[in-house]
This record gives C-alpha cells, structure tokens and sequence, in this order.
C-alpha cells in the first residue's frame, strides 16, 4: 500500500484531482473515454494521470467483460488503499454510521438497509436494464457482483463482502442490511424484486443475491 506522502503527491495536481473525483463519485467504474468526454482532455493526458493515480494505491485498473470486437476495455474503481482516505468513507465508516442512525430510529437492520439503499441510488444510464441497475448499485457498494442468468431469474453473485469483519461478528445484522440495501435499491429501479439473499462465508465471499425481473405493466 502506498504511504500518505506518495498519495498526497499523486493528488497534488488539480487534474488528477478531478480525476480521483470523478471516479470516487461515480456510479459504477469508469473507463478513459467516459473520463476524455467529462474533462475534455486527449486519451493519452488521462491515462497519464490514471497511471499516477494507480502508482499511488489510490485507483484500482480492471479489465471490463467483453462487450463485442476489439480489445476489452479498462476500467477504474476508487482502490481499498484509498478508503477513509482523502474524502473517501470506508465500508466500514459507512455501515458503523448506518447502525448509529438505527439505533436512534429503531429501524430493524432490513428496514434500515432498505431506506439506505432508497437514498442512496444513483441511476446507472437511461438505457440500463433493471437487472445493470442492481448490478451498479451493488458495485457501488463494494460486493464485486456479476450475473447469473436463468429465464425471469436472475442470480448477483457477489464477489467480495466489504462487511466481511463485522458479518463474522453480526451476521443477522450486518446481511440483514444488505438485504435491505438490495430491496431498497429495487423500489426505486422498478421492474425487479428481490427474492432471496442466500449468504456464504464472508471471508470468501459469493454470496448470491437472488432477483425476478418483473413486468412493470
């Protein structure tokens, strides 16, 4: 993991910045032509500062599934060495201060993680499916989900758990808001429900989040 000073001189240039920005807040990983287009810079000038920002543990460089010919393309997502860091809020600052508003609210830790997750949708694209949705909704979180198809059925398998400490100690607590952010999010994309969250060991993770598209006529 890169140390404070090398992080701070990676961000020290304004551009940079931004760039760190744009990708801490977006909706799901971002690629260099989504970044030209925000910041109208040429490939190579934002790709320089994303090799900086790489160097300094502070993006992580990932290689997106194929989506027809030429060369899969590469995507960014804010890197574990960044959390709470630079403006940045952890999965565990997030869920430790999710809990502290439960406690005043009364909220059952499913109701608590649906509200979270009504409030903290951010659309993934005017022309994303329900299931693309979800997906990015769980990205955002930290889960690393991809899709398993089956009909009207459709499994999120989730690739990491970024509670994975707190399930070991809270397991009810801690899925039973991740279930409710699941619900949540569902609510407010509409043409899906959530049937099932069916949980695994978190220390390796895969749980599967089971969701019905449904027709919204």
């Amino acid at each position: 993991m890169a140390n404070l000073q090398v992080q701070a001189r990676a961000l020290g240039d304004p551009t940079r910045h931004k760039v760190f920005r744009a990708i801490v807040d977006g909706d799901a990983p971002l690629d260099v032509a989504h970044l030209t287009a925000e910041f109208g810079l040429n490939h190579n000038a934002i790709r320089q500062h994303l090799a900086k920002l790489v160097a300094a543990d502070l993006v992580e460089e990932t290689v997106a599934a194929p989506s027809g010919r030429g060369r899969p393309r590469l995507q960014y997502t804010v890197a574990p060495g960044a959390e709470s860091r630079w403006g940045v809020t952890g999965p565990y600052e997030r869920l430790s201060m999710w809990l502290a508003e439960a406690i005043t609210s009364k909220e059952t830790p499913v109701e608590l993680g649906r509200r979270v997750g009504r409030e903290g949708y951010r659309a993934a694209g005017a022309s994303s499916s329900p299931i693309e949705e979800m997906v990015a909704q769980m990205s955002r979180q930290g889960f690393d989900p991809s899709v398993r198809n089956d009909g009207e059925v459709v499994e999120i398998v989730l690739g990491e758990c970024p509670f994975a400490s707190a399930v070991l100690v809270a397991p009810d607590t801690v899925c039973g808001v991740h279930l409710g952010l699941a619900e949540g999010a569902a609510e407010v994309i509409g043409g899906i429900e959530v049937e099932s969250l069916s949980p695994r060991d978190p220390r390796t993770a895969h749980c599967v989040l089971r969701c019905r598209v449904v027709n919204p006529n």
